[in-house]
């Protein structure tokens, strides 16, 4: 009959307009040859098993694997929680509710407590140290590989930091350097430009005063009395000026001979008679020789020999 109700659903599932009427052997035949009967759709119900408390093999099982071992093997304590300090009395576990979490947290903190108040007595009258001595170096939980990775992770986070702070050292000190050098470049610009104005003015007349050549020369001159106080403080030693002094500098060479203002400006050593060959011996009416006189060097030929008496 079961297996008959099962055939009804499943023909009814697939696609029978009369689910009230029974259906016969010979509906289900013909519908089993149309393919509309699939299997898995004819299941077979099961009665579900009877649960039982099975309190004498639960008791048989326990007595196999207990071992009759001493307390302080086992360190097992089973008590209630201690009494609350502030009633007096044991809070027992119907009074805690599940669902307040402050109440069953100080149970479980009582709970522990009693069992500590029981056991440490218990091991001290068993000669069992409970406390740590001064000397105990316990086992490290990570080994030594895992620690030195974690130092050198934070050795590298250590230098990336100080390379930031280096970068946002430079940085400031570029912008400050920046910073001092347009004032520089506005301050000159600035007294380039007054004194164009002077000159100018002075050109058309309407000033005298030639006072911006002298403070040209102050400031000069007062640069140079500064430099010079300087190189006299931190210059080099006696040993150092001498071999300077006897062999050169050094360094560059290229633009020694190049004029500056300064000496484009002296004229203190300039002869009029020598520049335009006036003077005696240089050529010209009174003088003899002209511009052979001035060439020196010898000929190729006499040079030529000069070389091959010195091999």
């Amino acid at each position: 009959m079961a297996a008959a109700v099962a055939r009804r659903g499943s023909f009814s599932d697939s696609g029978s307009d009369s689910e009230d009427s029974s259906v016969s052997d010979s509906e289900l035949q013909e519908a089993f040859a149309r393919g509309a009967l699939k299997p898995g759709l004819n299941v077979v119900l099961e009665e579900r098993p009877k649960r039982r408390n099975d309190t004498d093999g639960l008791k048989q099982c326990l007595a196999e694997f207990r071992q009759q071992l001493a307390w302080v093997e086992r360190l097992d304590v089973t008590l209630g929680p201690v009494a609350d300090p502030v009633s007096q009395s044991a809070s027992t576990s119907a009074a805690v509710d599940p669902e307040n979490d402050f109440q069953r947290e100080m149970s479980f903190y009582r709970q522990a407590q009693a069992a500590v108040l029981e056991a440490l007595p218990r091991l001290h009258k068993l000669q069992v140290p409970t406390r740590r001595p001064d000397d105990y170096f316990a086992e490290m939980a990570k080994s030594d590989q895992q620690m030195q990775k974690i130092r050198q992770k934070l050795k590298s986070k250590q230098e990336a930091m100080e390379r930031s702070e280096k970068a946002k050292q430079l940085r400031a000190m570029r912008k400050y350097g920046k910073k001092v050098q347009v004032e520089i470049l506005q301050r000159r610009q600035k007294e380039k430009k007054n004194m164009l104005n002077a000159v100018k003015k002075y050109q058309k007349g309407l000033s005298d005063k030639l006072d911006f050549l002298d403070e040209e020369q102050t400031s000069s001159q007062g640069n140079k009395k500064g430099n010079a106080s300087q190189r006299t403080k931190k210059g080099p030693n006696a040993k150092r000026r001498y071999k300077n002094q006897k062999f050169g500098f050094g360094g560059k060479k290229k633009g020694s001979k190049w004029n500056t203002k300064e000496s484009f400006n002296d004229v203190s050593s300039f002869q009029s008679k020598v520049a335009h060959n006036k003077g005696p011996g240089k050529g010209g009416r009174g003088g003899k020789g002209g511009k052979k006189a001035l060439n020196k060097r010898p000929g190729k030929r006499a040079r030529q020999k000069m070389k091959n008496r010195a091999r």
